[in-house]
C-alpha cells in the first residue's frame, strides 16, 4: 500500500473525530459540506476557472469538480455526493476508484439542482460549511457557516495530519523541480515570461493548478511584493531573479521563494548574508515559541544586516524602534501552510476564535500564534528597495540615517526574499524545502 494512502485512513479518522466534537458541543446533526459552484464571467457564457472549497479538499483531493457535497456527522461513515453529469460539451470526472474511495459512502449525482434528493431530510438540524449562501437557504438550511464551527476548524486546520505533512513534502518536491528550471533559464537569459512557462512545464501544472499566481520578477521588478506581470521583454543588463512560486499536490500547497544575482557583486554577497538570517530563524522554531517573536527577532537581525551594508547608520535597536527596518521589509516574517497558502487559524488563540494581536507596527504579520510540533510555516525574511515606502523616510528626520548612495546602488537589483517551508517536529525542524533538494 502506498504510504500515502496508508496515511490517509489515521487522517479521515481525525476528521470524523473533529467534526464529532464540535457538532455535539452545538447541537447540530452534522455538516454539509459544499465544493461550489462555477461561477460564470460578466455578459458572458463561459466560467472563472474553478476553485474548490478549502474545508471540502480537507476530506478528499476533488479538486476541480463543482457540485459535489461531503456530508459527515463524525459517527457514520462520511458520504460523498459526486458530480457526473450527462455532458458532451467537457469532460466529466471519472467515477471515484482511487485509495480515498473506500472511505465514503459514494451516490452519484447527475443534475446539480437535484441534490435535494441525496442530502439527509432533516436538514434543518445541519449546519452548511460553503461560499453558496443561496444554495443552502434553498435546500432548508439555515445554519450556515456558523462562526463556533468555522473558529473550530479554522484552529485545528494548523495541527497538520501525516497524511497533510506527506502532501505538503510531496508539494514542496514538486515545487522544487520548477525553481531548478526557473534558475536555469534565467542564467540562460530568459524573460520572465520564458521563466515562467520553463517554471511551469517543469512541475506538470498549469497557471490555473497553481496555489497562486507565481512571482518571477527580473531586475527592479523584485521590489514589487505581488508582482505578476510578467515582461516578455529581456532585460538589458540582467541583474537579479526573484522567483516566488509553488505548486499542488492533493490540493496542498508549497510556497517557496529565492533570490539570484546575474554576477558575483555586493548584491550577491547581501543574497549569501540573507540566506544565513533565514537560516538561523528557522533553528529558532521549536514548539512553544510564538511566531510573532520569530518577527521581531528577524527585524532584529535585518537592522544588523543594514548596519554591515552601510545601509543604515546608528543603532540595531534604534532602526527597528524607529521603524525604518519595517520601510525595507515591510511583510511579515512568514505565515501558516497547508490547505491554503495563507492558511486558516493564524491568528487564533483557541478554538472558541480568540483573536491573538500582531505586535505593534507590524501589521502585515500573518501569523500570531505559538508554535506547535505537527505546524507548518513559511519562513521569508526579505529586503527591498520600495521607493513609495522610501519617500515616507526622505520626509522626516529619519532620512539622515540612510546611505542614499547605497540605496540608490541595489535599486537596480529590487529586493531579496528567501523562503522555506518548515514542519516543527516536537524534538527538530524538517525544512523541507530544503531537505528535498533546493538548497541555495
Amino acid at each position: 500500500m502506498d504510504q500515502l494512502a496508508h496515511f490517509y485512513h489515521a487522517h479521515i479518522a481525525e476528521l470524523n473525530r473533529r467534526v464529532a466534537e464540535i457538532t455535539q458541543g452545538q447541537q447540530l446533526a452534522g455538516l454539509v459540506i459544499h465544493s461550489g459552484q462555477a461561477h460564470r464571467q460578466f455578459l458572458d457564457d463561459l466560467h472563472y476557472p474553478f476553485k474548490v472549497n478549502p474545508q471540502f479538499k480537507a476530506w478528499l483531493p476533488v479538486l476541480d469538480n463543482p457540485n459535489c457535497w461531503v456530508v459527515a456527522n463524525g459517527v457514520d461513515k462520511p458520504q460523498l455526493i459526486f458530480y457526473r453529469p450527462v455532458d458532451f460539451w467537457h469532460k466529466v470526472s471519472d467515477e471515484p476508484n482511487d485509495f480515498w474511495a473506500e472511505h465514503f459512502e459514494i451516490k452519484l449525482l447527475t443534475k446539480a439542482d437535484q441534490v435535494a434528493q441525496l442530502l439527509p431530510t432533516n436538514l434543518s438540524d445541519w449546519a452548511y460549511i460553503g461560499e453558496h449562501i443561496e444554495v443552502a437557504k434553498a435546500l432548508g438550511i439555515s445554519c450556515c457557516n456558523p462562526d463556533a464551527v468555522m473558529n473550530y476548524l479554522h484552529y485545528h486546520r494548523a495541527d497538520k495530519t501525516q497524511y497533510e505533512l506527506e502532501c505538503l513534502r510531496r508539494a514542496n518536491q514538486t515545487a522544487i523541480k520548477g525553481h531548478l528550471a526557473a534558475k536555469n533559464a534565467f542564467y540562460n537569459g530568459g524573460s520572465e515570461f520564458e521563466i515562467q512557462q520553463q517554471y511551469l512545464s517543469a512541475i506538470g501544472q498549469t497557471e490555473n493548478e497553481v496555489p497562486y499566481g507565481n512571482i518571477v520578477a527580473l531586475n527592479q521588478n523584485a521590489a514589487i511584493l505581488h508582482y505578476t506581470a510578467l515582461e516578455h521583454q529581456i532585460p538589458s543588463p540582467r541583474l537579479s531573479f526573484l522567483i516566488d512560486a509553488g505548486a499542488n499536490y492533493n490540493g496542498y500547497a508549497s510556497d517557496i521563494t529565492r533570490t539570484y544575482s546575474f554576477e558575483k557583486n555586493s548584491f550577491y554577497e547581501l543574497i549569501v548574508e540573507m540566506n544565513k538570517l533565514q537560516l538561523s530563524l528557522v533553528d529558532m522554531m521549536k514548539p512553544g515559541v510564538k511566531y510573532p517573536d520569530l518577527h521581531l527577532r528577524f527585524h532584529a537581525k535585518l537592522a544588523d544586516l543594514m548596519l554591515e551594508f552601510n545601509l543604515a547608520t546608528g543603532d540595531a535597536q534604534g532602526l527597528v524602534e524607529q521603524g525604518i527596518t519595517s520601510v525595507f521589509c515591510p511583510h511579515g516574517l512568514g505565515h501558516m501552510l497547508g490547505l491554503q497558502v495563507h492558511d486558516m487559524g493564524g491568528f487564533l488563540g483557541d478554538a472558541a476564535g480568540s483573536r491573538i494581536a500582531t505586535p505593534a507596527g507590524h501589521p502585515f504579520l500573518r501569523c500570531s500564534r505559538e508554535i506547535a510540533a505537527n505546524q507548518v510555516f513559511t519562513i521569508e525574511p526579505g529586503i527591498y528597495i520600495i521607493d513609495s515606502l522610501l519617500a515616507g523616510l526622505k520626509a522626516d528626520q529619519r532620512q539622515s540615517q540612510i546611505n542614499w548612495d547605497k540605496v540608490d546602488e541595489l535599486r537596480p537589483f529590487g529586493g531579496i526574499r528567501i523562503e522555506d517551508n518548515v514542519i516543527v517536529h516536537q524534538d527538530r525542524n524538517e525544512n523541507m524545502t530544503r531537505e528535498l533538494g533546493l538548497i541555495d
